[in-house]
């Protein structure tokens, strides 16, 4: 499988290491030291699959052998913890062959290193057993070339002049033309107990004595662009990503699915914690029975990456059966919904109904009231002749209580023609009298 690691290095005297040093290493060969007279032999180290110099344009044709590069650039640095050269190791896909690592190396350094003017060195290292950590060391200038071959500067003394009471940097060469401006630098003069910055000439007029014979400087001096550029935290970025681009793009021709990330595992957003690097000391250790430290935190650190891996899929599980109910959940909820809207038109309905019963209770309620008070005098008036026969009669006749013509009905009328039959009868012959209470009115 293929992982992702690009470590980045410096190679600098402060640290105790030498440029000749390193590229003997990791060439596997002997290369003499010039500057301090050490000739370093790795000839006996195993290992070695390919190596090859990698020169920009204007680079003397002599430094392909790397011994006459690398002293050269022993000789060019003077000071004693003088940074050579940038390391980097890079591990390489075991999903690739041989001649493929080559080519993905070539590609690499050609477009990302050697364009920009640097040049370098690498070499392919696949330890016993072959394919176990086959990785690459790539070594690379830290000064700039000019259009001569020759060495940049790295940093500049940048000066402090003043003029008219303005400040201003300039490196040597500028100040040779800031002079003629009438540009002065600044030196420390002892000014009663204090010692302050002055130009020459106001110090003079007032007869203080020179302190020191530096002039006043910036901290760090003026750094070349292009190394200042080389030695930025986003420049660095730029190379892992450009490491991981070109891999994935020769696993993608070779008809590999594995992809590699240069992004930390925060930036990828996972929660895995990072191995630690081991070492071959701490491998050597280990083999040998010996617990090392280094490879006691990777195990905790793969094993607490186990169980967070397990937790996480059991979360997966729960989340998927959630994801699995939620539709029936909704259709039941949806269910439900739907019958309350429907009770709730009911309920509107009903209530809506119950305004138009009460209307037409409203409208029907003085009519009831003229029958019931029309009812009562019709069962005054014939108290026990007051049969259904009658109720019928009366009920016709409150049929007609709404009308308007008044001759139509006529209580005093009915009256009337009743005492007329009772008269009628009263005048027939006597005879055993009947009681019936189907009397014809």
């Amino acid at each position: 499988m293929a992982i992702y690691h690009l470590e980045a290095k410096v190679v600098s005297r402060g640290t105790g290491r030498s440029a000749v040093a390193a590229s003997a290493y990791l060439s596997c060969s002997k290369i003499l030291n010039d500057y301090d007279g050490v000739q370093h032999d790795y000839t006996r180290k195993k290992g070695l699959v390919w190596q090859e110099v990698f020169l920009p344009e204007f680079a003397p044709s002599e430094w392909k052998e790397r011994g006459v590069l690398w002293n050269a650039v022993e000789e060019n640095e003077k000071t004693k913890d003088s940074r050579l050269a940038r390391e980097f190791v890079v591990a390489l896909p075991i999903e690739l062959s041989e001649a493929q690592w080559e080519k993905l190396l070539s590609d690499f350094i050609s477009d990302t290193f050697v364009a920009d003017g640097m040049c370098a060195d690498v070499a392919i290292h696949d330890p016993y057993p072959p394919g176990h950590n086959p990785h690459a060391h790539i070594m690379l200038t830290v000064r700039p070339l000019d259009e001569k071959g020759n060495w940049q500067y790295k940093t500049q003394k940048e000066y402090l002049c003043v003029k008219n009471g303005e400040e201003q940097g300039f490196t040597a060469d500028e100040f040779k033309i800031a002079q003629t401006e009438g540009w002065e630098k600044q030196y420390q003069y002892k000014v009663g107990r204090k010692k302050v910055y002055l130009p020459h000439s106001e110090a003079e007029n007032h007869g203080y004595e020179r302190a020191s014979k530096h002039p006043k400087s910036t901290k760090f001096g003026r750094q070349n662009p292009i190394a200042e550029r080389w030695n930025s935290e986003e420049q660095l970025v730029e190379w892992r990503k450009a490491w991981a681009d070109v891999t994935n793009c020769y696993l993608e021709r070779y008809g590999h699915d594995e992809r590699i990330d240069h992004r930390s595992h925060a930036d990828r957003g996972l929660t895995e914690q990072p191995t630690i690097h081991e070492g071959m000391v701490a491998r050597a250790l280990e083999k040998k029975g010996v617990i090392s430290d280094r490879c006691e935190i990777n195990r905790q650190i793969r094993a607490d990456n186990q169980m967070l891996r397990e937790l996480k899929a059991q979360v997966e599980k729960l989340a998927q059966a959630v994801k699995n109910s939620i539709p029936v959940i909704a259709e039941t909820m949806e269910t439900i919904r739907n019958h309350m809207i429907f009770t709730q038109y009911h309920l509107l309905h009903n209530e809506m109904q119950k305004e138009v019963i009460h209307d037409w209770m409203n409208h029907f309620n003085p009519i009831l009231n003229k029958y019931n008070t029309v009812k009562k005098q019709l069962k005054g008036m014939f108290g026990k002749y007051y049969d259904y026969h009658r109720r019928d009669i009366a009920a016709n006749e409150v049929d007609y209580l709404n009308v308007e013509d008044p001759d139509v009905f006529s209580h005093r009328a009915w009256e009337l023609e009743y005492q007329r039959k009772q008269e009628v009868r009263r005048n027939q012959p006597t005879r055993t009298k009947k009681r019936s209470h189907d009397m014809e009115l």
